[in-house]
């Protein structure tokens, strides 16, 4: 009995035409007209309008800059000595965890800041304690869950978040090992290469861009005042005059030509006092002037500029459409997309292991901007949720988003990006599970 076979060239067309048999199926039978779907529809632009608005120019576009500093101006052997694979684990889990918690970015503005670091040579363990603890150990997020949701769970979640950040990295770099010594083997052999510039000039150049990243993106926290809220007044000031103190490192240090520096400054100053209303507009001035600033030099300001712009090229188009995605299955905080928020909220009742499973695989899914999961968890709790599942999507909710999987992909590669999320997952499944059998017996 002879077998149907086909050469290579008709395999290939016959997979040409069922792709494109699919896809006029997929057109065809669109559900267009129906609620549901051009709800989902909606929520899915909306989504990204929002992000685009909110976070891709101040958040998204100052990550650039800094990792482009990170590959531009610090030396690998800086890396390799603080977070390579041979550094002294304390150390290099220390780092991380620490760098990570001071930043308290949402799940998509690490990326770029991971890429950086993990790019000039940094260990998978140290590069995913950071890639967690930048989104997941955020003081004002701990605060807000500890007076809105309570201090249990405000005490749980900063515990589960500190101690998420160093034991993942450590399981990735056990299970990675052999990956990271191929990856790199001169990181085992304390390269010795000398900075370009004195120690104290690169700490004071990305404590700055740091700085701004922070202030620019400062929430007010509680509606009743305090530290954040004085700070969080503010902002705009203190941000401009980390912005004036970039200026002057640039023209001393980069030495670029005063003139065009004083009419970036004075083009920000402009649309700031015509348009005081829309900060977001001068920022955004100021990012792309640092751009004209720095676009096609021959020196290391060039190389500065070249690097952020191949994480930007990188990055943006893989965010947006993950958050297009992710609006169209979830849709916005108080809105629906094409799964009801009625399941949602049906399906994390009580403190089951499947509740507490299904919590960290929406949280994994659901794109959290920074200190958005706390009302959306007060209104959970309101509507049934019980503490395990609260607990679980706090902690899988912030450090995982499904546009953030998609980048951590082209970054770590799908079996370590896999790996990654499978832990945040399991993890905290079995801690807010745990937490739910406490919390139900103690109280």
């Amino acid at each position: 009995m002879s077998t149907l076979t086909f050469s290579p060239e008709a395999r290939h067309e016959l997979k040409v035409f069922a792709a494109l048999t699919a896809a006029f199926a997929a057109i065809y039978f669109l559900p267009v007209g129906q609620p549901r779907f051009d709800g989902a529809l909606t929520e899915a632009l909306e989504l990204t309008k929002w992000y685009a608005r909110e976070h891709v120019v101040l958040c998204l576009l100052p990550a650039f800059w800094i990792a482009g500093a990170i590959a531009a101006f610090v030396s690998k052997a800086s890396v390799m000595r603080y977070l390579g694979p041979a550094a002294h684990r304390p150390l290099a889990y220390g780092v991380g965890s620490l760098s990570g918690g001071i930043l308290a970015v949402c799940s998509c503005t690490i990326l770029p800041l991971v890429a950086g670091i993990y790019r000039m040579g940094a260990g998978i363990g140290p590069a995913t304690a950071f890639l967690y603890a930048g989104p997941a150990i955020n003081v004002l997020a701990v605060i807000m869950t500890a007076k809105v949701l309570g201090l249990q769970l405000g005490v749980a979640r900063a515990a589960g978040a500190i101690a998420f950040s160093i034991v993942i990295g450590l399981l990735m770099a056990l299970f990675f090992r052999h990956d990271d010594r191929e990856k790199n083997p001169a990181a085992f052999a304390s390269p010795a290469d000398e900075p370009a510039r004195p120690l104290r000039q690169t700490a004071a150049f990305f404590g700055v861009l740091v700085g701004i990243l922070v202030f620019s993106n400062w929430s007010s926290g509680s509606p009743d005042g305090g530290f954040f809220a004085a700070v969080h007044a503010m902002k705009w000031p203190i941000t401009s005059l980390l912005a004036a103190t970039l200026a002057l490192m640039l023209w001393r240090w980069f030495h670029l030509a005063p003139w065009r520096l004083l009419a970036v400054a004075g083009a920000v100053a402009a649309l700031a006092l015509a348009v005081p209303e829309r900060p977001t507009w001068a920022f955004l001035v100021g990012v792309l002037g640092l751009a004209w600033l720095t676009a096609g030099r021959g020196d290391e300001a060039g190389e500065w500029f070249a690097q952020a712009w191949s994480y930007t090229k990188q990055i943006v188009p893989l965010l947006l459409a993950g958050v297009l995605v992710a609006g169209f299955l979830l849709g916005r905080p108080g809105h629906e997309g094409i799964i009801p928020s009625a399941w949602v909220a049906a399906m994390v009742g009580g403190n089951s292991i499947g509740a507490n499973i299904f919590a960290a695989v929406a949280g994994a899914l659901m794109y959290f901007a920074t200190l958005t999961e706390v009302p959306i968890l007060q209104g959970l709790i309101g509507n049934g949720m019980g503490q395990g599942p609260a607990l679980t999507l706090l902690l899988a909710g912030p450090a995982l988003s499904l546009p953030s999987v998609i980048v951590i992909n082209t970054i770590f590669g799908l079996r370590r990006t896999a790996t990654y999320v499978a832990l945040v997952v399991v993890m905290s499944t079995l801690t807010g599970w745990l937490y739910g059998a406490w919390a139900g017996s103690a109280f």
